[in-house]
């Protein structure tokens, strides 16, 4: 599965969450589950996407690693980029984990969102309407 934030066209989602996939056909029946829990994320409910099973093919030890740990970050929380290296096991490694959370391949699943840099301002964001999309979100679970 993947997940892909909200964008302004539906065709555009469906590039993005089929591509690279051979032979990748939409089943929304699959999606309903999910779907119905990110709905309820973005109407305020506080929804903790851990019970969600995803796969990491395709992806490095490290990015694997990283994006575990970053599933432990709760709703409403945030972590600095320097934190997070530090709980992976890679103290000197924030920009590596910016790397990794550029590269996220299921965001709000796996909450790259809520990692912000050390002096608390957002940093970069790469999801769709870039950093005033992470300010919307954190807003949202703040409240």
């Amino acid at each position: 599965m993947r997940t892909c934030l909200p964008v302004a066209f539906k065709e555009a989602v469906e590039q993005r969450m089929l591509k690279g996939i051979k032979e990748a056909k939409l089943d929304k029946k699959a999606f309903r589950p999910i779907e119905k829990e990110i709905i309820a994320y973005y109407k305020g409910t506080c929804v903790d996407f851990r019970r969600t099973k995803v796969c990491f093919d395709g992806l490095t030890e490290f990015q694997q690693g990283v994006l575990t740990t970053l599933r432990n970050v709760t709703y409403g929380k945030t972590i600095s980029y320097g934190e997070l290296a530090k709980l992976s096991g890679c103290p000197r490694g924030a920009r590596a984990i910016g790397t990794v959370m550029a590269k996220n391949p299921l965001p709000l699943i796996i909450p790259c969102h809520r990692v912000i840099k050390s002096d608390g301002s957002l940093g970069y964001f790469s999801g769709a309407g870039g950093v005033h999309t992470k300010q919307k979100m954190l807003t949202l679970e703040k409240s």
